[in-house]
């Protein structure tokens, strides 16, 4: 933030948050300009009025924006941007390579054939882990009908929920910080479950014997959107802080730090490391075309369907701590 503070004379100062809930109620209580959301964070804080549409023509840097990440349902809505895109990634199934044989393909491991690993499977610890349920099913059972894991009507929604509540005396732990994981990993208390690109890399650098891999049903995964809060008292700098975050330099060391692939097609130019964006796939639209990027369950199908009423992010979450306990 130096550079951008001695450029325009803004002062930065940011807050890390731990869950897309907290940075919700953070949003809510005002004094935050600029908020980063994954897609089970955007529309809510859109619907709730507690961000606003931008004016991406001030944001110069949103024209190096790869254009398969602007104007999507989870950043946009009736074709107004509320955002811009800054980082993207896929939910992968990491396993370890010693007791997961022969290596999965299939989401089947955390499943259905879950029990072979009782007490040592782990699952992303978020409602929004419902729609991973919805992924495998659209695969395996067709006759549901889904479409869009984040559009579930009841009936799709309560096979999820029986899904998960099959799997969960299997699970020995739900993550949602990553040092814990690779943690379980390295002392073998979990063996497989759902992970992120720079989990396993992380976990294969510290010697832990993982692999992850995107299987054959496809997965979830996010794209990251910086929003502009509604209460904001300082738009003008909020505006050039977005700009300044999409550049590609500061695009690429974000990318890199956190663990994704850069939104601005430029920052792979700018990598420290040359082969990060070929490690986290970047520019790889067939491996992407396999990816349901996170966004926030609606009562109004997100599918399109206008014939039946999707469970919501509430009904989500509601059913979620039941699962959990």
């Amino acid at each position: 933030m130096t550079p951008f503070e001695q450029k325009t004379g803004c002062q930065v100062t940011s807050k890390a948050y731990g869950t897309s809930d907290e940075a919700y109620q953070l949003m809510q209580s005002g004094g935050y300009d600029v908020v980063a959301a994954s897609g089970d964070l955007t529309l809510r804080l859109i619907n709730g009025d507690v961000v606003v549409p931008v004016n991406t023509e001030l944001i110069p840097n949103y024209a190096g924006v790869y254009d398969f990440l602007k104007d999507q349902a989870w950043n946009s809505v009736a074709g107004v941007s509320y955002g811009v895109p800054h980082g993207y990634g896929a939910n992968l199934l990491m396993f370890n390579k010693e007791v997961v044989t022969p290596a999965p393909t299939s989401w089947d491991v955390v499943f259905d054939k879950a029990g072979q690993y009782k007490g040592k499977v782990t699952a992303y610890d978020s409602p929004i882990y419902i729609a991973d349920a919805a992924v495998y099913l659209m695969a395996h059972k067709p006759e549901l009908g889904i479409k869009n894991p984040y559009a579930l009507d009841q009936t799709q929604f309560d096979a999820s929920m029986e899904l998960l509540k099959a799997q969960r005396p299997n699970v020995g732990e739900y993550w949602s910080d990553y040092l814990k994981e690779i943690q379980a990993f390295k002392t073998g208390s979990s063996v497989v479950g759902t992970t992120w690109q720079v989990i396993a890399n992380v976990a294969q650098s510290e010697k832990a014997p993982v692999e992850a891999v995107l299987p054959e049903e496809g997965s979830t995964g996010w794209s990251d959107t910086w929003m502009l809060g509604a209460k904001s008292e300082h738009k003008t700098c909020g505006y050039m802080l977005i700009d300044h975050l999409v550049s590609p330099k500061t695009n690429a060391a974000i990318a890199e730090y956190f663990g994704e692939a850069p939104g601005n097609k430029l920052a792979c130019q700018e990598t420290t490391d040359p082969q990060h964006c070929e490690t986290f796939h970047a520019e790889d639209e067939d491996y992407f075309s396999k990816v349901h990027y996170w966004n926030t369950p609606i009562e109004a199908c997100l599918d399109g369907r206008e014939d039946v009423k999707c469970t919501d992010y509430a009904e989500w979450t509601k059913r979620w701590s039941e699962i959990r306990g």
